[in-house]
């Protein structure tokens, strides 16, 4: 992976520059030189290097100005700073904004191939390990949806029918449902796996950033645009786009949506010619879809350009049997990360967890139960570990079913059938979890037609 690793060298000294690209193409590496800090800010939006070996003061544009540039388009880059002006505020300053070495002149070339071949082989590694992570992805259908709850299976069956269709996706559900989860599967396991997939939030940005990072600009396009930037849908060309909280994109966002799905080109800031571009979009919405269609929140046409396909990811508390699964999976996913020997869950806990309508869903579940690895001091987590509104269970989430909201009779109803289940029909048991005699235990079953 070393061998060929690509170095862009940058001095504005010829000799210099010469002396280390004739070193560094010895060493086997694939190397473009330049005199000009112009011109190597250039190469960096042409193409992606793996180490950039760079003089620190430049007339017009300086190492500093490189490394930034470096980072915002090659963050797993690394960069070397040399100069014959070495202090120790010059040397703190590179290494503070993120320069992998600092070599002051006159240098070693041992030296030099050194510290360049360390930074060569830790961007292999971190190259090396996403591609490790994105291969732990791929599990049975490529992403990992935990499931048992019969709706979830069927959905995930629609999903692995409809992904080589290429169609686009609106997918709904409350937020942490896992509707990302959903557009990564439908991904996976479409003829556009080995394609990019790229996520964004449509609700986190400034109508002008969204802008931007949807399309992209020409440069010069306005102040601070130094160069060309292709935007996500260009980028990705060959793949997928993530729309998530589609209902937030501002109106004139829509409307350049719409056109670049009907037109299949986008059309960069400042830009005077398009470019065609082969994406499928997957969109996203935690909000009530006919309610922002009523509300003109959302453009009509954008939306039956976007719901091909729709998908509605139910809520946790309407598959309580994935409860225990997913507790269990994410104690694994967390003893692993966090290196402790936590094996198992207090049935006291997953009692507490069964009783929880978890309004934040799956991604809330997922962070009691990281809670409890990390507090835990042995092999259990118990509910000593568990957040105390939990645990005391005084904030309950009642959600509406069918427009309606559960009255009182019938959560005390649906609470006495589980903890009879859980305790396997002994009633003597399920009172004493219930916290009243027997007797009450009988009358609360009476009333309520449960004897």
């Amino acid at each position: 992976m070393t061998n060929n690793a690509k170095i862009l060298i940058v001095d504005d000294e010829k000799i210099a520059l010469k002396n280390l690209e004739h070193v560094m193409k010895k060493e086997g590496y694939n190397v473009t030189g330049t005199q000009s800090g112009q011109n190597a800010l250039k190469h960096l939006e042409e193409q992606p290097f793996d180490v950039v070996l760079t003089d620190l003061r430049m007339e017009k544009v300086d190492g500093v100005q490189i490394l930034k540039k470096c980072r915002e388009l090659h963050p797993d880059a690394e960069v070397i700073m040399i100069t014959g002006y070495a202090t120790l505020e010059s040397a703190v300053s590179a290494m503070k904004q993120g320069a992998f070495y600092y070599i002051a002149k006159p240098f070693k070339l041992d030296e030099v191939r050194k510290v360049v071949k360390e930074a060569v082989e830790k961007v292999a590694l971190k190259k090396e390990n996403a591609r490790l992570r994105e291969h732990l992805e791929k599990y049975q259908g490529k992403v990992k949806i935990i499931s048992q709850d019969s709706n979830m299976q069927r959905l995930l069956d629609i999903s692995k029918q409809i992904a080589p269709t290429d169609c686009n996706v609106l997918i709904s559900g409350e937020s942490g449902t896992g509707k990302e989860l959903f557009a990564r599967y439908i991904h996976f396991n479409s003829k556009r796996s080995e394609g990019p997939f790229f996520a964004i939030n449509c609700g986190a940005f400034t109508e002008e950033l969204l802008g931007n990072e949807l399309f992209g600009h020409e440069k010069g396009a306005f102040t601070g645009a130094i160069g060309m930037k292709k935007g996500l849908i260009e980028t990705a060309s060959g793949g997928t786009l993530f729309l998530d909280e589609i209902t937030e994109m501002p109106s004139s966002m829509q409307v350049k949506l719409l056109r670049v799905i009907q037109e299949r080109e986008v059309l960069r800031i400042g830009a005077t010619e398009p470019v065609k571009v082969e994406v499928r979009f997957i969109a996203a919405t935690n909000r009530d879809i006919q309610d922002a269609l009523k509300t003109k929140h959302f453009r009509q046409d954008l939306y039956f350009r976007l719901n091909v396909v729709s998908l509605h990811i139910p809520p946790l508390s309407e598959r309580k049997d994935d409860i225990p699964l997913l507790s269990y999976y994410f104690l694994k996913k967390y003893t692993a990360l966090m290196k402790k020997d936590v094996t198992e869950i207090s049935r006291d806990v997953i009692a507490l967890l069964m009783n929880y309508d978890f309004p934040g869903n799956v991604r809330e579940l997922e962070n009691i139960i990281e809670r409890g690895v990390a507090l835990s001091n042995g092999n259990t987590i118990e509910t000593g570990h568990l957040p105390e509104d939990l645990r005391e269970l005084s904030i309950r989430t009642f959600r509406k079913k069918e427009g309606k909201i559960p009255s009182l009779e019938e959560q005390e109803t649906a609470y006495i059938k589980w903890v009879l289940s859980e305790a396997g029909g002994n009633k003597s048991l399920a009172a004493q979890i219930l916290g009243i005699d027997r007797v009450s235990l009988w009358r609360k079953l009476k009333k309520y037609g449960m004897e």
